[in-house]
């Protein structure tokens, strides 16, 4: 079983939003496990003297947690117990 997990983050770049994109990605990437997918969810410019001067993106990012072998192993030796107490 797998459980994913949400959160939004926030991206600017000067160049454009594909580049605010993949600098959130990457960054978030550092610190964060298991990144599988992103929703562009609002996408803004910052606007000086007339021209794009900021391209900025929020984005979910959707990640993995890991499984932790240690709450799985406990989960199976509690089926043990349940169909040990069963057999009785």
């Amino acid at each position: 079983m797998s459980v994913a997990k949400n959160i939004e983050i926030t991206s600017t770049s000067t160049t454009g939003f594909e580049d605010a994109i993949n600098k959130g990605i990457q960054r978030a990437s550092r610190t964060i496990d298991n990144v599988r997918g992103a929703w562009v969810k609002e996408q803004k410019v910052e606007i000086s003297n007339g021209k794009v001067s900021e391209y900025q993106v929020v984005m979910i990012l959707t990640f993995v947690l890991d499984s932790g072998e240690g709450v799985e192993n406990e989960a199976k030796m509690r089926n043990k117990d349940k169909q040990k107490t069963k057999r009785k």
